[in-house]
């Protein structure tokens, strides 16, 4: 059987220059060592003396020009650290030696500074690994002396590792470093070369790392397939020319770094993923699954803690919907908390559903919902906390007479714009039904904020939703009818209220009226400049200015209703200086009783 070479192949990828002309004097090991790839059996011996008989050109032009039954490739591969002739000078040595494996499918002989490799397989170039007995192990070999274990075994360790990552990356896949033992002032040398592609010098280097690291601590090891073939030793193995792979090993660095990054904010994801849902499970559990977006759902408990128990000395207030008490949920949360007084079935579902429609709405002029608690019986808000207290505190209270005109023109202006925004601005519209001077909170700065919006439908039982006398418009007051304009009405007497620092119930010392129609008499007789507060200095306002605000307060309090302005005008007017102008007013009835209280349900 004859057998036919396809491929002669040098791998010489760099010229290099050895350190030594006789080509193996640089290694203990200078017989070779072969290896027999046990497949079926050919004539591997008529091949090796076709290849002993002929010079490299000679056998190349015989295999093109001869037809053969059996097909055999051949790889042969010198070190880089060798020159071109040295390498065909050793290439001569190999087919000899494969002479004694001509039992099988083809020969692998290996010396320190070279290898030949001939075999009948068609994946030949894709196969990385050699057995030295045909079960599969990598062969390698160890040094018998030994080094010490402290000082050598890092140092060969990491010029193993270096080998590994960069010579399935460096150019023709060959790589020669060395090492510093700096305790023992000595080197270390190592190469690793590969043949095939990058895919298979990464596996087989791979086995290459494992399998030399197990000769430490000796002096020297081999390690050698059909892929690759590394060594390290403290005997020089080449010329001083080493092989830069900072770059290699750098990029390698790089990515692994990337790679730990990107691994790590995927596992940093995915607990923060996993601790949000548990915090939403949990927040919903304990919300008893109502959505109260913006609004924080309190605990009795943290309440009561907060208000000391609800104890009298913390009482801010006292109204138709309860108690509001100052209550210190941390050491820099200061809130109002409005315990509401409520009994009937519903209320507990009324509560958060009103709740849940007050919680969106924020104007700097309305009083904002922060939380609420709803356990049992007990329906709470958490409140914004307003130091200066109402608004009635400073027109016939303790601190009367210490708001000058412009800052009554801006509660004024304020209140007007809370009440148009519950009207018109916001996608529902809110009508208070309960505006009075008790109800406007202020701030530090003394803006007003309008309290207890959306709260009309929690009165208790036993009282009237029109409760408030002298501010409730007659319309709803005797006949229920409920509008937009019973705010207006309200608005109006509370303006005439700041105005003349008096209660809209107090009766006058002269006429025996009450506050809103003593006004309209002094108006109709146009000495409505009477109606301003004597406390107010003379210098501090125009006269024609506070008179054509006291005639918008009478505009809003008309009979009948659609004689009034909506709040959106009111506050054109206010804001654009307008005067009332020729407008006939027609002033409302005070036939009617303010002590009449009639229920109605919404």
């Amino acid at each position: 059987m004859v057998v036919l070479v396809v491929l002669l192949v040098f791998l010489l990828t760099e010229r290099g220059i050895s350190q030594s002309t006789d080509h193996d004097s640089n290694t203990n090991n200078s017989h070779p060592t072969v290896l027999a790839i046990n497949h079926t059996p050919i004539n591997l011996l008529n091949f090796v003396k076709n290849r002993k008989a002929s010079t490299l050109t000679e056998l190349r032009i015989e295999v093109l020009n001869t037809s053969f039954d059996d097909t055999v490739f051949e790889e042969y591969q010198c070190r880089n650290y060798l020159s071109t002739d040295q390498c065909v000078v050793c290439s001569e040595a190999g087919p000899s030696e494969a002479g004694m494996c001509t039992a099988g499918l083809g020969a692998y002989v290996v010396f320190d500074n070279r290898f030949a490799r001939y075999e009948d397989l068609a994946d030949f170039y894709n196969k990385p690994d050699v057995t030295e007995d045909g079960t599969g192990t990598p062969f390698s070999t160890c040094g018998t002396q030994l080094a010490s274990t402290t000082t050598f075994k890092p140092v060969v360790d990491s010029l193993l590792s270096d080998l590994r990552n960069a010579t399935p990356k460096a150019f023709n896949f060959y790589v020669a470093l060395t090492k510093e033992i700096t305790s023992e002032d000595a080197t270390v040398y190592g190469i690793g070369q590969c043949v095939g592609n990058k895919t298979v010098c990464q596996t087989c280097m791979n086995t290459a790392y494992n399998k030399s690291n197990n000769c430490l601590p000796s002096k020297e090891g081999r390690f050698f397939n059909m892929g690759c073939f590394a060594r390290y030793s403290k005997t020089p193995l080449f010329n001083q020319t080493t092989t830069d792979v900072t770059s290699v090993l750098k990029g390698n660095s790089s990515k692994a770094t990337i790679l730990g990054g990107t691994v790590s904010g995927v596992v940093l994801f995915i607990l923060i993923l996993v601790f949000w849902l548990l915090y939403r499970l949990r927040k919903a559990k304990n919300t008893e699954q109502v959505d109260l977006k913006g609004a924080v759902m309190y605990s009795y408990r943290d309440l009561q803690l907060a208000t000391n128990n609800f104890c009298e000395e913390n009482i801010l207030g006292r109204g138709g919907f309860g108690e509001v008490f100052k209550g210190n949920l941390d050491v820099k949360t200061v809130v109002a908390v409005k315990k509401l007084q409520v009994h009937h079935a519903r209320s507990k579902d009324e509560f958060e559903n009103e709740v849940k429609l007050i919680t969106h709405i924020h104007h700097r002029n309305l009083l904002r919902l922060l939380g609420w608690s709803s356990e049992g019986s007990d329906l709470l808000l958490v409140l914004e906390y307003m130091p200066n207290g109402s608004l009635d505190q400073f027109l016939w209270g303790a601190k009367r007479g210490t708001l000058d005109w412009n800052q009554r023109y801006e509660i004024i202006f304020g209140i007007a714009r809370g009440l148009a925004h519950l009207h018109n601005e916001f996608h529902v519209k809110i009508i208070h039904r309960d505006i009075k001077s008790s109800n406007i909170l202020l701030t530090d700065d003394f803006k007003p904020k309008i309290a207890d919006f959306g709260l009309a439908r929690f009165q208790p039982e036993d009282q009237s939703h029109v409760d408030t006398k002298g501010y409730t418009a007659p319309e709803y007051a005797l006949q229920g009818h409920l509008s937009d304009k019973v705010d207006t009405y309200s608005f109006g007497v509370v303006v005439l209220e700041i105005i003349s620092g008096r209660r809209s119930t107090e009766v006058n010392r002269s006429s025996s009226d009450f506050l809103l129609e003593h006004a309209w008499k002094l108006y109709e007789k146009k000495i409505h400049k009477k109606c301003i507060d004597e406390t107010l200095d003379l210098k501090q306002y125009e006269q024609e200015h506070v008179m054509n605000i006291i005639e918008i307060a009478l505009l809003c309090t008309q009979s009948p209703v659609s004689k009034r302005p909506t709040m959106c005008e009111v506050v054109l007017m206010l804001q654009d200086g307008q005067s009332v102008g020729k407008r006939q007013l027609i002033r409302p009835s005070f036939g009617y009783n303010h002590d009449t209280r009639i229920h109605i349900e919404s």
